[in-house]
């Protein structure tokens, strides 16, 4: 009945099914009850949503309205430029076991993982499209049937999967239970997410956002096992792609087995122009804040303010690492320009805070009223360099540091003001150790001191350091371990 009416006439005609009675939709509202879209969480809605899609685009752009109820998806949704998806209070629309697109074959995917790698095999997917909004006070809900791994045809890994969009909107609504992610968009310019709800704690990751530009989040609480909100750039389309100008405020985010804030790993294009404030991360297995570049990404101009973080494994973590996992021959990345201003992380976690890059690629750092407790418990060790896995990003690739708060390898121009770093149990190491790097700066900095550790700062082949009125958490000097570099208040 519905495939053979014509779009017009859809448009303006709703068709209340149960009673048969029809009544009239305003212009550019399209139902899809008017398609034949059931809400009994039992019939299949994908083909009549579908039509529905199909019809607003055709009609120069409109809304498919999800009224209240529960719409069972057992089919790929293929988005359409110009179309708003409104799920209004009340409304779910719940994923399938099976149902859905094969994925894509894709010549690039030696170099991210699998589900980076395929778009397809999702509950809404669009390729090239434009101005696509969801928005709402409804659920999309993969009803734990979405794949945290390698799906098998049919079955799908993502709730949303759009790529090379512009002007893509995601505000409002709840998503819950999206397999592998909830929502992953690349390729992307022109983002705006308002008040959004992610719920992927029983799976895997919240939002990647990948090779996109022009991105503004504000309100956000993303609960993920996985990331939960991550920003990367990979070579899924072929290309390096330029990622920036991205802003997040007023943002609540936790991750079980991962990262809560986080870029990368996949970094092939470059980064540049992100702002974060007001910003609480209540959990992390991985990374609080973290910043990793694996694959050549040249990472600058980010600023992170007024984040209070707890539960995190690692509160702060620099990474450049050499994978270079990406096509183009990449060489090593860098990072540098990089504020972090009025940070807090409490119970912040077993691996010390940490920056560790290869020579010369970590540079102009600037830590602003960044106190840290961490748990220390920890007895003397030697204070030489851990061990270090250049390919692997996690926290864990390096050993454990011989310092209970900062551990600080290859880096430039790096200064510390009104910080401080302090222990939950008493520690035999030193509360910082700085190893290889010039013009280190602790600025009114503060450092717990521990029982039997050697020095409070550590300096191991620093050119150029400065240690200036700073104290141990009693009030006493700082005691300053140098191994032959000399200090450098002068030019700081």
């Amino acid at each position: 009945m519905f495939r053979s009416t014509s779009v017009a006439a859809l448009a303006s005609l709703a068709v209340v099914l149960g009673g048969g009675t029809a009544v009239a939709a305003p212009p550019g509202i399209f139902h899809v009850s008017s398609f034949g879209a059931v809400a009994d969480g039992v019939t299949n809605a994908a083909p009549a949503i579908n039509d529905a899609v199909t019809a607003a685009h055709a009609a120069g752009g409109g809304v498919v309205t999800f009224d209240a109820g529960n719409y069972l998806l057992a089919g790929t949704v293929k988005l359409k430029s110009d179309v708003t998806i409104e799920l209004k209070a009340g409304s779910t629309i719940t994923g399938s076991a099976g149902g859905y697109d094969p994925p894509e074959s894709n010549p690039y995917d030696k170099y991210q993982d699998y589900g980076h790698s395929h778009f397809r095999n999702a509950m809404f997917f669009g390729d090239k499209v434009d101005n696509v909004k969801f928005i709402g006070a409804g659920t999309i809900d993969g009803g734990g049937h979405l794949i945290t791994g390698n799906p098998k045809s049919g079955q799908a890994d993502k709730i949303i999967s759009i790529t090379r969009c512009t002007n893509f909107t995601l505000s409002g609504i709840k998503l819950r239970r999206g397999g592998h992610f909830a929502a992953l968009i690349n390729g992307c310019t022109g983002v705006t997410s308002e008040s959004l709800v992610i719920d992927t704690a029983s799976d895997r990751d919240g939002w990647n956002i990948i090779s996109t530009r022009n991105v503004k989040i504000n309100n956000i609480k993303a609960a993920a096992n996985d990331d939960a909100l991550a920003f990367k750039s990979d070579y899924a389309l072929g290309q390096k792609l330029p990622n920036g100008n991205v802003t997040v405020t007023n943002a609540q985010l936790s991750a079980g087995c991962c990262n809560a804030l986080m870029f990368g790993s996949e970094t092939c294009g470059d980064f540049t122009g992100y702002d974060f404030s007001n910003i609480t991360i209540t959990g992390a297995g991985k990374s609080g804040l973290g910043l990793v570049s694996m694959d050549g990404a040249v990472i600058s101009d980010v600023h992170y303010r007024d984040i209070k973080m707890s539960g995190t494994k690692s509160p702060i973590m620099i990474k450049v690492g050499t994978r270079k996992r990406c096509g183009n021959n990449p060489g090593v990345g860098k990072v540098h320009h990089i504020t972090y201003d009025n940070i807090t992380g409490t119970s912040a976690g077993s691996f010390s805070p940490t920056m560790w890059g290869e020579p010369g690629s970590i540079s102009d750092i600037t830590m602003n009223n960044v106190n840290l407790n961490l748990p220390g418990g920890s007895g003397t060790m030697s204070t030489n360099p851990p061990s270090n896995d250049p390919k692997n990003y996690n926290p864990n690739s390096i050993g454990t540091r011989p310092a209970f708060g900062w551990y600080l390898h290859n880096v430039t121009n790096l200064k510390f003001t009104n910080s401080s770093v302090k222990f939950g149990k008493d520690d035999g190491r030193p509360a910082v150790i700085v190893n290889n790097g010039s013009k280190v700066t602790f600025d009114h900095f503060t450092a717990q001191r521990g029982g039997k550790s050697p020095s409070d700062v550590l300096v191991q082949n620093v050119s150029g350091y400065c240690v200036r009125d700073s104290a141990n958490t009693s009030g006493g000097a700082l005691r300053i371990g140098n191994s032959g570099s000399a200090e450098g208040c002068a030019s700081n």
